[in-house]
């Protein structure tokens, strides 16, 4: 999954895709480097972030959504919370919803999700972006993480969503701490007894700065790293911001666990 945001203030690439000639050309030139999917998104985030109203969402993100899937031949979907934006960026040709609120209460997102058939992702997040990073606290942040799966699921199904839909995200760096982010990739295996896709993300963030002191433009090593372990470990989907460098990664490790053992 390529991450494709339109946004001024995202915590790595806020501002370079802003306007629409550079948001269509970057969302072409990752699925010319290997990206089955493109997530547009029109709303930072990042930790302390400040929300944007509707009608601005919109404005960023749907001429992206028409114009990428009509052209690019990759899944789309829209990165939102809002369930107008998610309805309107469906109408303009997005497949699914990358809803990293998942944690609230959802059900007119759910029932919309019911009701067109489209994807979901079911994101784990503790608190909003403006304050998740205050002080995230857990009793074992993959136990808490699989107790909020098992409600969500249950709720989501309760709506009339097909199990065949929705992909779950652990979250990493939505309110967690860096032993918590740590966790939750080491255990991944915790969650595949929920048979969907696990998606996971680990581009460019910020528990990779703490373990390494390397700036945001200077993490693709570390990403790359985190990445690849996820794979390992039962990851299907990764959304990142190095499309060509994390296909390249994914093909060796795929390639390893084919000869393996």
């Amino acid at each position: 999954m390529g991450i494709l945001n339109v946004t001024p203030d995202s915590f790595s690439d806020g501002g370079k895709h802003f306007s629409l000639d550079a948001a269509i050309r970057r969302g072409l030139q990752m699925v010319q480097e290997g990206a089955d999917w493109i997530d547009v998104g029109g709303e930072s985030t990042r930790p302390g972030a400040c929300e944007v109203d509707e009608a601005e969402e919109c404005r960023r993100v749907l001429p992206v959504v028409e114009a990428l899937s009509g052209s690019c031949g990759a899944v789309i979907s829209v990165d939102t919370q809002k369930v107008g934006v998610a309805r309107q960026a469906l109408e303009h040709g997005a497949c699914v919803i990358n809803d990293v609120g998942a944690g609230q209460e959802r059900s007119a997102m759910w029932k919309l999700v019911a009701e067109t058939g489209a994807g979901y992702v079911a994101m784990h997040m503790q608190g909003k972006p403006s304050t998740m990073q205050l002080n995230p606290s857990y009793g074992d942040a993959c136990c808490d993480v699989d107790r909020f799966f098992e409600d969500r699921m249950k709720a989501i199904l309760e709506m009339g969503v097909h199990p065949d839909q929705i992909v779950l995200d652990v979250g990493i760096g939505f309110g967690k701490a860096l032993g918590h982010n740590l966790r939750l990739l080491g255990g991944l295996r915790i969650f595949k007894h929920f048979r969907r896709p696990i998606l996971v993300g680990v581009s460019r963030k910020s528990f990779i700065g703490l373990l390494t002191e390397a700036g945001v433009g200077d993490r693709l090593p570390g990403s790359l790293a985190a990445a690849s372990w996820a794979v390992m470990e039962g990851a299907q989907i990764l959304r990142v911001h190095d499309v060509a460098e994390s296909v390249q990664a994914v093909r060796v490790v795929d390639a390893i666990a084919l000869h393996a053992g």
